[in-house]
């Protein structure tokens, strides 16, 4: 086979370059501008760069056993450059030297074969570098001949095999469609290799073979193109960044056909002094300026081939046509504009034959069929109607209307076509304001991101202030954001100044280019929700970079299993930031950070207040650690949550020490389900005992208790310098005696406390009577009162409902939850409520209330003033009674 001759056949240009079309492969292959697409299964295992090469790629699938390779890919992702770079790698020696012979179609212009032709016929006189004295042994051997099929899905007829009478013999005369679906299936010239290239479609799933998804241009792809595009490497170093900070975001900026043209279009605006394009939108402006100044024409037949082109690209879409006929383009106007077309659409066939025409991408289409909308001078006739229409095939549509409707935006075109129908612009900005208005009140997040990405197509900030009023509600969750998405929250959140809550929730991969996108909003957002979410590394990076320059002041990132690495990296932005509360809880914090996190608490610029911990393993290793940063002076922790922490008596002498060295802020802390014990106990009571001690909340929730700690606590309660007023005891086996004995400090003129909780503890009857009687001593301070989960019945409860009713009881709050409650009680509660002038919510859930109860609880609770909520889950009531407790607010069921 004669190599010159078929890489002087394929080097040979056919037609020319369009800025839409992109740039032909023949001028890639020759002017060395051939990058190596990038495929999935180089990006899933991650291989280098030489392993990512398509040609590896191709050479490693065909194997003696697999003998077919499919490249699937979009339109305009260089499936036909790498299949004639593959052709010419084999011409010039390169690889593939095991096929002596290669034949390379093009599908496309196969389909103007008509009638029936033999294989014989078709490699001798539509291939011509074959001589017919080759012939009989290419056909003897085809293990040695490759074919390669481009352009496979644009066969006019079905390749299915099921569709055909396969042929077997060379000579046999059978349609083109027939040939090859023979050739595929392996029934003609049986053992021959083929590669060939197909847009991803459903219509060949028949074909067999390895699969190779073309992936196109990722980042390292676009530069090494940028590079080569662009003479200077500087220009072109600008030129990409510029790219990718405007549209890398967009899945079409994969396609090496589109990056030729934004090169041409940066490269043209470069060279000419002019300002690079901040939008899609203004691309596609600059584009079309481009083409119709190539045109030549004035303003008035310009506006009506921008007019044809419209209607063509709505039949298009609506119709879900790839293409029209000639006779369909004279009906759209395009009589006197065929000759011009060609810059704007591709043209197949020519003069002689039937030729058909159709768009070079869906991003161009839409964007004429916008342009044509507000080109027409016809009464509007509502934009919803127009945008509904198209709405199912029409993914841009209205972000390009959204531009065009800014005078700004479309300024340019304006001066090439005239001014735009001002009605149809007010009609569609009518339209935007109120449906955008409308969406922000919503809660669909899908909704609010289009909204958004509508104004970020504007590029006008006091628009973004006019629609995006207080009544907005855009601290929903935008969690797993797309990158697109991020750009335009971005822009909407830097146009308004200021962020009350960034709300990204359920992030389940929040990348460093994601969180660099959304780092000027981070800054500006009092509140980062980042809770359920998982963060890269990098993405950490510009999480803490944030928080040093910007405003917020409270951070959730519980259940992001973030890390001691990660967290580290964080820990650079807590140690100078204006941030007031982290959560932490479940993120895979261990005592290997806890250095780290003292440096930052210590930094002299933290002003970190609360700090929660819960269900991370620092162990009493790291909490020893952490009372370093307690007793700085420079530390400003206020509240610490130390719940489920793997704590035990052992830390609990080193934080004592912390509380009571007079440089602690510590408020409250948290150390509930700990295994603190008595120990731990006794060391923390010394320290509430301290005069420079001051704590008012501490939590011992399951945290091995006994009534051998109250004594302890008994001795704390009443010292002169304790300041607590709030303590949990539940889920402790605290016992009778143990109880008793707290009550007699809770009965002591001096003691502060004013919450108790002690559900779970063992109590029994005498407990309660004790307890009534601090309530109504008029020394007590208590005002919340937790003591559910006891099985002392109404008998046990009324000691709480005399208290209550009591004048010196304080009692606002009091929770009573499964202690066997009777509809017996229901005198003694009615009378304590109408009795009692603090009393404001009640716990009684888990009883054994039934529907007689119901009339009299709803009458008392509606008569009552400072009643504000009862909770009655889970009690015997039934359907019936639940619509009479409906009747009033106050009632929880």
């Amino acid at each position: 086979m004669d190599k010159v001759a078929v890489l002087t056949h394929i080097l040979k240009p056919e037609v020319i370059s369009t800025l839409l079309g992109g740039e032909l492969p023949v001028s890639v292959i020759k002017n060395n501008r051939y990058i190596s697409l990038l495929t999935s299964d180089a990006l899933a295992t991650d291989r280098n760069a030489e392993d990512n090469s398509l040609d590896h790629a191709i050479q490693a699938a065909l194997t003696d056993e697999t003998r077919s390779v499919i490249l699937t890919g979009p339109e305009g992702s260089g499936k036909t450059t790498a299949l004639e770079k593959l052709v010419v790698g084999w011409a010039k020696g390169e690889h593939f030297q095991n096929f002596p012979y290669v034949f390379h179609f093009k599908l496309r212009e196969l389909n103007s074969l008509t009638g029936k032709l033999s294989l014989e016929t078709l490699l001798l006189h539509h291939h011509g570098n074959v001589p017919r004295e080759s012939l009989p042994l290419i056909l003897k051997n085809p293990a040695e001949v490759l074919f390669v099929f481009d352009d496979l899905d644009q066969c006019k007829q079905s390749l299915d095999p099921s569709a055909h009478t396969l042929c077997s013999d060379p000579s046999q005369a059978a349609s083109m469609s027939c040939l090859v679906a023979s050739l595929l299936r392996g029934s003609l010239l049986k053992g021959a290799a083929f590669v060939v290239a197909s847009r991803s479609t459903g219509s060949l799933k028949f074909l067999s073979g390895t699969k190779v998804e073309v992936l196109g241009f990722l980042k390292p792809q676009r530069e090494a193109y940028f590079n080569k595009f662009f003479p200077d490497l500087i220009a072109a170093g600008k030129a990409r960044i510029h790219m990718e900070k405007t549209l890398g975001f967009y899945d079409i900026c994969t396609s090496p056909r589109f990056c030729w043209t934004v090169c041409s279009v940066y490269k043209s605006l470069m060279d000419a002094g002019a300002k690079l394009p901040e939008t899609l939108s203004q691309l596609y402006v600059n584009i079309l300026v481009h083409l119709i100044q190539s045109l030549s024409l004035n303003e008035a037949s310009s506006r009506e081939f921008i007019s044809a082109l419209g209607k063509m690209a709505s039949h298009c879409l609506l119709d879900q046509h790839s293409s029209c006929t000639e006779e369909e383009m004279n009906s759209f106007g395009f009589q006197q504009f065929l000759t011009s077309v060609g810059a704007f659409l591709q043209v197949h066939g020519d003069q002689s034959e039937r030729r058909v025409f159709s768009f070079h991408s869906s991003l161009m289409q839409e964007f004429l069929l916008a342009v044509s909308v507000f080109c027409d001078n016809s009464t509007p006739r509502g934009a919803e109607k127009m945008l509904e229409k198209h709405k199912s095939h029409a993914k841009f549509l209205d972000l390009f209307l959204s531009a065009l409707s800014e005078p700004l935006q479309r300024r340019p075109l304006e001066s090439m076509l005239g001014e735009l129908n001002s009605d149809q612009i007010m009609d569609f900005k009518k339209w935007f304001k109120s449906n955008s208005e409308q969406t922000l009140k919503g809660f669909h997040k899908e909704k609010h991101q289009h909204c958004f990405h509508l104004l970020h197509q504007t590029q006008n900030e006091s628009l973004v202030k006019e629609i995006i009023t207080p009544s907005a509600r855009i601290g929903i969750s935008y969690g797993d954001l797309s990158l697109q998405d991020c750009v335009a929250l971005n822009y909407v959140i830097t146009c308004l100044g200021e962020l009350e809550q960034l709300n990204l929730y359920h992030t389940r991969n929040l990348t460093e280019e994601q969180a660099e996108r959304l780092a000027p909003t981070m800054t500006l957002s009092r509140k980062i929700c980042l809770s359920q979410s998982s963060l890269s590394a990098g993405a950490v990076s510009h999480l803490a970079s944030a928080l040093s320059r910007g405003i917020t002041k409270e951070l959730d990132l519980s259940h992001s299993h973030l890390g001691d690495e990660k967290f580290k990296i964080l820990c650079a932005g807590i140690r100078d930031c204006k941030l007031h509360t982290i959560q932490l809880t479940v993120c895979n914090l261990t005592e290997a950070m806890c250095e780290d996190l003292v440096s930052a608490l210590t930094s002299g610029s933290s002003q970190l207040c609360v700090l929660d911990l819960t269900f991370n393993d620092i162990g009493d290793q790291g909490l020893t650690k952490l009372c370093k940063a307690l007793q700085s002076p420079l530390c400003k922790l206020q509240d610490l949550q130390l719940h489920g922490c793997k704590l035990t008596a052992a830390s609990m002498d080193s934080l004592s020490a912390a509380l009571s060295s007079g440089q602690s802020e510590l408020r409250e802390v948290n150390l509930n389900h700990n295994t603190i014990g008595e120990r731990g106990v006794e060391a923390l009571c010394k320290s509430l005992q301290h005069p420079l001690c001051k704590l008012r909340s501490l939590k011992f929730f399951d945290s091995d208790l006994t009534g051998s700690c109250c004594p302890h606590l008994m001795e704390a309660l009443m010292s002169e310098h304790c300041s607590l007023s709030e303590l949990d005891l539940s889920v402790n086996d605290l016992g009778q005696e143990g109880a008793l004995q707290l009550c007699q400090a809770l009965r002591q003129p001096g003691c502060r406390l004013e919450k108790l909780c002690l559900q779970r503890c063992e109590l029994t009857e005498p407990v309660f009577k004790e307890l009534s009687s601090v309530l109504t001593s008029g020394t007590s301070r208590l005002k919340s009162l937790a003591v559910g989960i006891h099985a002392v019945g109404d008998q046990g409860v009324k000691h709480l409902w005399d208290a209550v009713a009591h004048p010196s009881c304080l009692l606002e709050e009091l929770d009573v939850e499964m202690t066997g409650l009777t509809d017996a009680c229901l005198e003694d509660l009615c009378a304590a409520i109408r009795a009692s002038k603090t009393l404001k919510t009640l716990e009684m859930r888990n009883n054994s209330l039934t529907d007689a109860s119901v009339p009299a609880i709803v009458e008392v609770l509606q008569d009552s003033d400072n009643m504000q909520e009862m909770n009655l889950k889970y009690n015997d009531f039934s359907e019936e009674a639940l619509s009479i407790l409906d009747e009033c607010d106050k009632i929880r069921y």
